[in-house]
């Protein structure tokens, strides 16, 4: 028998030691909503609002007082208050919104300082200490960098996401990767970029903890200042990259004609005679272009800003490349020849639109008649 169940003999009148107190029940670090979240949270925020105020805003607004009733529950049960800090850390990129950083929050810890599965995990956001050491800040300048201060768990948080979604961009800009930014993004945070450039794509491994937060989303979407939207203002802004525009591949889901896998198809492809010119739909700079081993000989232009958020273009399969990064091009420069290099069955153009992060299709964005 271990020693602290060792019997202990006392006095008969003596009274009975008080019970061992006993550990509470380890959390999973990343779970989906329970009844905690969906039941009791709201209550529980209640109580601790008055602080949270405090840290995020710097004190009471007129006229509050804690014995009022503030009826500040926003997004998800969350108090309204942290909703400048969501919007705030996702101001870093396009990728990551204030809705997706909450879902992230609640699927983690459900909001709580102290649901932590390891004295190494702390705060809202559950990180490490080496975590917070490459991360955290005071933000809310209080003098003090802490993981369980709300307000500097959620910038961290957002430095982190939009450092993972740079570094997925780059990899899906090389054609290492393929798929939806915002997905890849939140399964390199799950299982790491190396894991996710393997894959190719979100790996299996990632897929439960990807689907939990997403089904979150739209408990959160009032902290979103605008809805993320793939879809864009598209209005015929672009010039037809190829002279030949018909196209023998829409953008949608098919059946790969190689891989046999179903899937997005990220782009319109337009079949070309081999070696057409292949020109800018319209001004920008050059941000890739090289062989990769899917899309062969790629090109990608980045636009700047439409409504805000960030456009580009890219082609691919070329038989030549024709400009080099960091080029400023015009409307109609020349970028490469049509080829059949990478994945693909014969020579064409594979021409795709990415809009704030997202592939769009392009139809509606070309002025296909002049």
């Amino acid at each position: 028998m271990n020693d602290e169940h060792a019997v202990e003999t006392r006095p008969a009148d003596a009274p009975a030691p008080p019970p061992r107190p006993q550990p509470p029940a380890p959390r999973p670090r990343r779970r989906g909503p329970g009844p905690f979240t969906l039941l009791v949270l709201p209550g529980l925020l209640t109580v601790s609002v008055v602080a949270g105020f405090l840290v995020l805003t710097g004190g009471f607004p007129s006229g509050w007082t804690p014995g009022d009733s503030p009826e500040q529950a926003a997004a998800g049960g969350v108090d309204d208050t942290y909703g400048p800090w969501l919007r705030k850390a996702a101001e870093a990129c396009t990728v990551v919104t204030p809705s997706l950083l909450a879902a992230q929050i609640d699927q983690l810890t459900g909001w709580r300082n102290d649901s932590a599965t390891t004295s190494d995990e702390q705060g809202i956001a559950a990180f490490t200490g080496a975590e917070w050491r490459s991360w955290g800040k005071d933000d809310d300048g209080d003098g003090s960098s802490s993981p369980r201060d709300q307000a500097d768990a959620i910038m961290a948080l957002g430095r982190q996401d939009c450092s993972l979604a740079g570094k997925i961009t780059d990899l899906r800009t090389e054609g290492t990767v393929s798929g939806d930014l915002v997905d890849l993004t939140l399964a390199a945070y799950a299982v790491g970029t190396d894991a996710v450039a393997e894959a190719g794509r979100v790996p299996a491994g990632a897929q439960t903890y990807l689907t939990e937060v997403k089904a979150l989303f739209t408990r959160y979407e009032e902290f979103d200042r605008e809805d993320f939207s793939g879809g864009g203002q598209a209005n015929a802004i672009l010039a037809p990259p190829v002279t030949t525009l018909t196209i023998t591949s829409p953008y949608g889901s098919r059946r790969h004609p190689l891989t046999g896998v179903t899937k997005l198809h990220t782009g319109v492809d337009f079949g070309a005679p081999q070696g057409a010119q292949v020109s800018a739909a319209r001004d920008g700079r050059v941000v890739f272009a090289a062989m990769t081993k899917a899309y062969g000989n790629r090109v990608v232009v980045d636009h700047g800003g439409i409504d805000g958020k960030r456009l580009e273009t890219t082609y691919s399969h070329l038989s030549a490349i024709e400009v080099t990064v960091g080029q400023t091009v015009r409307t109609g420069t020349p970028l490469g020849r049509v080829g059949s290099t990478g994945l693909s069955t014969g020579p064409h153009l594979h021409f795709e639109v990415i809009y704030d992060g997202s592939y769009t299709d392009p139809q509606p964005w070309l002025a296909l008649n002049g």
